[in-house]
């Protein structure tokens, strides 16, 4: 070949060098990671969101990073995935960090606390009130990095096999709900219990419960809990928000290229807000079907709030006093609600108070 046209056959060349991904040009290496849900597939929203988050860190790898998902079971238990990521079974996954009180009382307010922080709250918080560095401190004791990977914004009170007319209606009840709210409802006389997603149908058929409490409209309607109890219950006043995480095993997530990392990131920022989103689209359209199929909307009772209210106040100082770590938190957590609830009343609640109740004329 002549001089000219080894010029040609370079000159050629020189586009398709620049056009060639950034990512192929510095050869990152391709990782395979396994990721389980604490949530069955049959959730589209919750589980749904981990496939999200999955899809999104293949397209900003361009495929290099694979996250390979799993609905709660396929490998471990709904309930085991924090310790499953611990023990490096699975590089990471995504939960629910309330659901691990059993361990420590701290891991509560990084999920949802009764009478707290909504999920606009709850996101300034972790932002910008020191929630995320609180968190990562907490966590790392757990051999976990973790990112906030989806709300569900303010959840639904349950469904109940009898009516609430009062705190006399809960003595008793054999109620599931999660999180720190199981040892509220003890204080109100309930017996509460922890049952994973997806045995709380079959628990509420054969009668081993008599409420139970999930998410929200959509996901309730999916789960068909109004084929077996017909009360439906609002507010969820210990879930204002419910915050997701994505739990990383520290030494898999150390190993990343910091692309990668970022990556991440950014998938699970996303997740923040797209989750909640969703259902604020799809939870108005399943509760207007699950009226129409039996289910008896309810409001709790104004004495029951309040015995509710005193009740966690009581508990929560309880609480830190026994555990240091959670009092810490809650110190952060509480001093930020204060500020946020003040503010909330001005414009928020003012303008929802008067609007939402408005008549609504659709053109």
């Amino acid at each position: 070949m002549n001089r000219r046209a080894l010029m040609g056959a370079a000159a050629a060349a020189a586009p398709a060098a620049l056009a060639t991904p950034a990512l192929a040009q510095t050869q990152l290496p391709e990782v395979r990671w396994r990721v389980q849900s604490s949530f069955p597939r049959v959730f589209d929203v919750l589980y749904g969101t981990l496939e999200r988050i999955a899809a999104r860190v293949g397209q900003l790898t361009e495929g290099r990073f694979r996250i390979q998902t799993f609905p709660a079971g396929e490998i471990v238990g709904g309930l085991q995935v924090l310790d499953a990521v611990q023990a490096g079974t699975l590089e990471a996954g995504h939960t629910a960090s309330y659901y691990y009180i059993g361990k420590d009382t701290a891991f509560a307010p990084f999920t949802a606390m009764s009478f707290g922080l909504n999920m606009r709250q709850m996101t300034s918080w972790f932002r910008f009130g020191g929630g995320n560095e609180l968190a990562a401190e907490f966590f790392r004791e757990y051999n976990i990095v973790a990112h906030t990977a989806g709300d569900t914004g303010a959840q639904m009170g349950g469904w109940f096999r009898n009516e609430i007319t009062g705190v006399e209606s809960l003595r008793g009840l054999k109620f599931r709900i999660t999180g720190l709210a199981g040892q509220l409802f003890t204080r109100l006389g309930a017996a509460p219990t922890l049952i994973a997603p997806a045995d709380i149908y079959p628990s509420l058929e054969r009668g081993v419960i008599d409420a139970a409490e999930f998410v929200g409209p959509h996901d309730d309607e999916r789960a068909n809990y109004v084929r077996v109890a017909r009360f439906y219950y609002a507010p969820g006043f210990w879930e204002p928000g419910a915050r997701l995480h994505f739990m990383m095993n520290q030494r898999a997530h150390a190993a990343l290229p910091d692309l990668y990392k970022h990556a991440l990131e950014v998938a699970c920022a996303e997740a923040d807000s797209d989750m909640t989103a969703r259902y604020d689209h799809l939870n108005p359209q399943a509760l207007r079907r699950l009226v129409a199929a039996g289910a008896q909307l309810r409001f709790w009772p104004r004495p029951v709030l309040e015995a509710a209210w005193r009740a966690n106040e009581e508990m929560n100082a309880d609480l830190a006093r026994q555990n240091p770590k959670f009092g810490r938190i809650m110190e952060s957590y509480l001093r930020f609600r204060g500020d946020q609830f003040q503010w909330f009343r001005v414009a928020e609640n003012s303008f929802d108070n008067f609007a939402f109740a408005a008549p609504q004329t659709v053109r």
